[in-house]
């Protein structure tokens, strides 16, 4: 997709995330291909329009990690501002997260394995990523509901480590 307008999200902190008119790296808010089938098409429905604001800030991140848990705080925040549930938006802050990982730890093999050829089948590699967030969404959603975005990172956090098995992640600045 192309923007054809410029367009922002003021997120509950007033920071303004505006994305230029022609801005052309829609991905559909980086949640991988293989969570589509789970999550929903990033191009339709009430997160439509944060998973453009989203893309935009992490382009701008350039690979930062504390640029990008911001970009994928104000998509959770974008998400419910556009009508998505407290649930929905948390599932759909997990699959950016998710996106996060894969982009930092496996880019080149998860990219291979998401060319757009048809196929019959599932990758190995989208079967691994549906299941583990299948189970992060169930314990996410075990607990109480939060807009806190502190404790939401806090939250995700703890539960994709267990999943992942990744190490403790890096701290932000703002402490979130």
């Amino acid at each position: 997709m192309v923007l054809l307008a410029d367009f922002y999200f003021i997120d509950p902190k007033h920071t303004e995330w505006r994305v230029p008119n022609g801005y052309e790296r829609l991905d559909g808010a980086s949640i991988p291909r293989a969570l589509w089938s789970l999550v929903g098409s990033p191009y339709t429905g009430d997160y439509r329009r944060a998973s453009i604001v989203h893309d935009w800030a992490v382009d701008e991140a350039h690979g930062d990690e504390n640029k990008r848990r911001a970009a994928d705080r104000m998509f959770y925040h974008a998400c419910r501002a556009g009508g998505c549930s407290q649930a929905e938006a948390t599932l759909l802050y997990l699959g950016v997260r998710i996106g996060a990982w894969l982009s930092a730890q496996a880019a080149s093999a998860y990219a291979a394995d998401q060319e757009l050829r048809p196929r019959v089948e599932s990758t190995s590699t989208e079967r691994r990523t549906r299941a583990r967030y299948r189970v992060m969404a169930e314990q996410r959603l075990e607990e109480s509901p939060t807009d806190d975005p502190a404790e939401l990172e806090r939250r995700t956090d703890i539960v994709f480590r267990a999943v992942m098995g990744t190490s403790k992640p890096k701290a932000t600045p703002d402490g979130a």
